[in-house]
């Protein structure tokens, strides 16, 4: 389910986020499902478990998932998960990429080819790396 690459720079927190994220992204994690326990994560990972508890904070922080006393962390439903502030922050980073490859002599032919590359992908289910 959660895979971590060890010899990656990223952090493993960082690392589980993005996963995370991706799943529900592309619906493997649904509304209200639940999240493995931080212990059973752990173990399965075998990763500190404070490193998944790190992960679960700031995915909750971000509004991809909520906690329930006792009960676990589960994925919060679609209608409340912070659509525009993700999209405005997609946005942002898109334009200095986009700055860059304009610097660097992209057409807006090979950019909309990437557009096209990225639509493509996301119909075969492609992850997010």
């Amino acid at each position: 389910m959660f895979e971590l690459d060890i010899r990656s720079r990223k952090p493993i927190y960082e690392q589980l986020m993005d996963r995370v994220k991706e799943m529900i992204v592309y619906g493997s994690l649904q509304p209200d499902e639940q999240l493995p326990s931080v212990r059973a994560l752990s173990a399965q990972l075998t990763v500190n478990p404070n490193t998944i508890q790190k992960a679960y904070r700031e995915l909750e922080r971000e509004g991809y998932i909520y906690s329930v006393q006792g009960k676990g962390s589960f994925v919060t439903p679609a209608r409340q998960q912070p659509q525009q502030m993700k999209r405005d922050e997609i946005r942002a980073a898109l334009l200095k990429q986009m700055i860059e490859a304009v610097h660097f002599g992209f057409t807006q032919l090979e950019v909309d080819a990437i557009y096209v590359e990225a639509m493509q992908s996301k119909e075969r289910g492609m992850s997010l790396d």
